[in-house]
């Protein structure tokens, strides 16, 4: 074979299990068609290559990146892949200005894992299953830490620091949305159950997912009784910071529901209100221009997306401006001690609600120390 004719077609998407075959015969077929004198001479490979790009990161991610995988059934694909790659598995290349070289990536070559195709198109699917299992464990364990009266920033810090375990992804909230993670759960449960297998933990994270969201209304509940005729602030509405991105936003479901409930919802996002404007017209609320006018009159604000910006929000002001100070902080955002001298009920994901004095030593405020020689 002259290696000069030889081609491979990659697969970057992410796409059901066993895509690679079905790419290989229709490219086949599709040649053989419509060049039939060329079934001796065909000469290509079919490569998977699952990117890991995170919405917001896609460039930093694309040049640094954890690890490449490359999934190929013969070794003429792969070593064509590996050689694709090179400068980028041994970061040697110039960086540019707008994305600068992290220091770690550049003391060591990027890993190169290769598998058969199938195994690669696993690899992206499980990668993205383990995430959402992951943030789905954290807010399983926020429910339960409210209930016993224990704070989840301080359990998460204490597990995360196992190197078994480690400390992405487990930050408790309101759950995750985007276009992944359920896309790429229910992908995995179809194929399961295609071979006969019910995987029951997968069924599980999209349960306690979906669960997840009421627990902003069950808290608004609690803080105001009555929702109907009430006001309530969003802040957020992408489904995470830096994107516009309102696919599966838990925002969206949240503002459904209040308005189902009788309640107003007025919500301000930094960049996603167009798109929330033209893809959601009769989702009724009401955009604010800033997080001052959206909690203008309110009966408690919700903050829905971490936005840097929330984090420097002059919460005494905001609580000045609110009908009842009540604060619902889906993301873990504000300290809670903060909250309440600000002027706020305020009510976290997980966190330990201050006990009256009596009856326990718990800080209103705990916060997690790690303590080294």
């Amino acid at each position: 074979m002259d290696p000069s004719r030889f081609r491979v077609v990659v697969n970057k998407s992410t796409v059901p299990v066993g895509s690679g075959n079905l790419v290989e015969a229709l490219v086949r077929d599709g040649i053989l068609e419509s060049h039939p004198e060329l079934s001796d001479a065909i000469v290509f490979g079919v490569a998977s290559n699952p990117e890991f790009l995170r919405e917001g990161s896609a460039i930093h991610d694309s040049l640094y990146p954890d690890r490449i995988v490359v999934g190929a059934d013969d070794p003429t694909t792969l070593h064509m892949m590996r050689q694709l790659y090179g400068a980028l598995i041994g970061q040697q290349f110039i960086e540019p200005s707008f994305a600068p070289r992290p220091e770690q990536a550049g003391a060591r070559e990027i890993p190169l894992v290769a598998t058969t195709i199938t195994s690669a198109e696993m690899i992206k699917y499980s990668a993205n299953a383990f995430l959402a299992l992951k943030i789905g464990f954290s807010n399983e364990m926020a429910n339960i830490c409210e209930r016993v009266g224990a704070e989840v920033t301080e359990v998460m810090t204490g597990i995360g620091l196992d190197w078994r375990i480690g400390s992405g992804f487990l930050n408790a909230g309101i759950g995750w949305g985007g276009s992944c993670f359920g896309k790429d759960i229910s992908s995995l449960l179809h194929t399961a159950a295609e071979y006969g297998y019910q995987a029951r933990i997968l069924e599980a994270s999209l349960a306690v997912n979906r669960m997840q969201r009421s627990v902003v209304i069950q808290k608004l509940q609690e803080k105001l009784y009555i929702l109907k005729g009430r006001t309530i602030a969003l802040l957020g509405l992408a489904f995470k910071p830096n994107t516009d991105d309102l696919r599966d936003a838990p925002s969206l479901q949240i503002a459904e529901k209040l308005i189902q409930m009788g309640a107003r919802v007025r919500a301000y996002d930094p960049v996603a209100m167009d798109a929330c404007r033209e893809q959601y017209p009769n989702l009724r609320i009401t955009y604010c221009h800033d997080a001052l006018s959206a909690v203008e009159q309110a009966d408690a604000m919700v903050l829905v997306t971490e936005w840097p910006e929330f984090a420097g929000l002059n919460l005494k002001q905001l609580a000045r401006r609110m009908n009842k100070a009540v604060l619902i902080d889906g993301r873990n955002l504000f300290q809670p001690e903060q909250a309440r001298n600000a002027g706020f009920e305020y009510a976290g994901i997980g966190r330990a609600v201050p006990r009256p004095a009596g009856t326990g030593s718990q800080s209103a405020n705990p916060v997690a120390a790690v303590v080294t020689d």
